[in-house]
């Protein structure tokens, strides 16, 4: 078998891209990675029916979130897990339940700030619309208009004569209701327009779960194009190189584990949901999947004993105009690979044991590594592998690759380190 470095390549940036751009919201981005998976031999599962104790790719979705998982032939019921987990949403603009609004002869669309974004990344940008639409009969639709919608202008210099001076000062409220025409407000204009364009009769649309996205697509950036610009990084970037990994580890030779990957929804405001990491749904699945195999409780305590998470997620590159911000010791490079995220108060996972999981992993797949640590004066962030260590009792490493301008409309990583961050998961699962 080649080895894990040999697998995947700037090819697999270039995948990314496309990905980013198919995956506007994270239901079609859990949409675009089942279709990836079924490709790959995986079928879905239905959380209402009974599971047998076949073997193969399976996965099951939920809303905003994908658990997918492998049982290889001879997969006894107390076998570990390998996990990579992953979220799929991001900070941007939701729709509000009554989103016509407008003032002045101006149409709006009224949205509510969604996660810690940069408020200012979304001003005087194209925007689309995307997410999805329920019907009265509970049945769903992915929406993506994906064309220059809306756009949330920002105040002219001459009326803010010092805001080069000041600081720009946004009110959440007041200053970011995207305008999308001109004229008089008509309540359940917006839904009627997406009726119209996913050709639905008029008044069929129940619900829905709406939020805005730049239409500029990804690009390679930098004189040698060493660098990728695109939306939604954090964190699609984690779940597009888990499903690519996780589909490479299934065609694996033997396997003395089930490689699984998780990706949740909510992680951007604080994961307490049903599709969140801090729900039910990840030690559902791993306990179903261990009775259907005719495990016991016993069974299910060993096999999460004996598992280990790789909780991926983005994290910073040292800023070279804020150097300051970052610890003076450690600064995580743009294509220098994927990070190690340590944090001795628990806001991440990992501890020595864990980074001796994720050291064997990058040397196995022959991709340099690196940490990162914060600042003592700035607060940490955090992410799903502290929720996942506490809520299942898994061991859990906290890794990613360093990006800057988190939480933009439009962040910027190292053109090379999806790739590499991609062979680090696929060594991790198939060892």
């Amino acid at each position: 078998m080649s080895s894990p470095a040999a697998r995947f390549d700037r090819g697999h940036t270039d995948d990314l891209m496309t990905f980013l751009t198919a995956s506007p919201s994270q239901y079609h981005a859990v949409a675009n990675a089942a279709e990836r998976l079924e490709k790959a031999g995986f079928r879905q599962l239905a959380e209402t029916d009974a599971w047998d104790a076949s073997t193969g790719g399976k996965f099951v979705l939920r809303g905003g979130a994908i658990i997918a998982w492998y049982v290889p032939e001879g997969a006894a019921a107390h076998t570990p897990f390998r996990i990579v987990g992953a979220h799929t949403d991001s900070p941007n603009l939701r729709v509000k339940p009554l989103p016509d609004t407008g003032s002045q002869g101006w149409r709006q669309i009224a949205v509510e700030i969604y996660g810690g974004t940069l408020l200012n990344t979304w001003l005087d940008r194209d925007l689309g619309l995307a997410g999805r639409l329920t019907l009265h009969d509970g049945t769903e639709r992915l929406v993506n208009i994906d064309r220059a919608l809306m756009r949330v202008p920002q105040l002219a210099v001459h009326l803010d004569r010092s805001v080069n001076t000041d600081g720009l000062k946004l009110d959440k409220q007041r200053h970011m209701q995207p305008i999308w025409g001109l004229g008089e407000v008509h309540e359940g204009d917006l839904i009627a327009f997406l009726e119209d364009e996913e050709g639905l009769e008029r008044g069929s649309v129940a619900g829905w779960d709406l939020m805005v996205h730049s239409i500029e697509p990804p690009a390679y950036l930098g004189r040698d194009r060493e660098l990728l610009a695109g939306p939604r990084m954090d964190n699609l970037l984690s779940v597009h190189a888990g499903v690519v990994a996780l589909a490479a580890a299934s065609a694996a030779d033997k396997l003395d584990h089930i490689p699984v990957l998780a990706a949740f929804d909510h992680e951007e405001n604080g994961s307490q949901s049903d599709t969140g990491a801090d729900g039910p749904l990840l030690g559902n699945v791993l306990e179903r999947s261990v009775f259907s195999r005719g495990g016991t409780y016993e069974d299910r305590a060993r096999a999460f004993a004996g598992a280990i998470c790789l909780s991926s997620d983005t994290g910073h590159a040292v800023h070279p105009n804020y150097a300051e911000r970052h610890d003076p010791s450690h600064h995580p490079r743009a294509n220098g690979g994927p990070i190690l995220k340590v944090n001795v108060n628990q806001r991440y996972a990992t501890d020595g044991s864990g980074r001796a999981v994720f050291v064997n992993a990058c040397e196995r797949a022959g991709v340099p590594w690196q940490t990162f640590v914060s600042n003592n004066s700035m607060p940490c962030g955090t992410t799903i592998g502290p929720i996942t260590a506490a809520r299942h009792g898994i061991q859990t490493v906290d890794i990613g690759v360093a990006i800057l301008s988190m939480h933009s409309a439009r962040e910027l990583c190292g053109a090379d380190d999806p790739y590499l961050l991609a062979n680090t998961m696929v060594a991790f699962l198939e060892s």
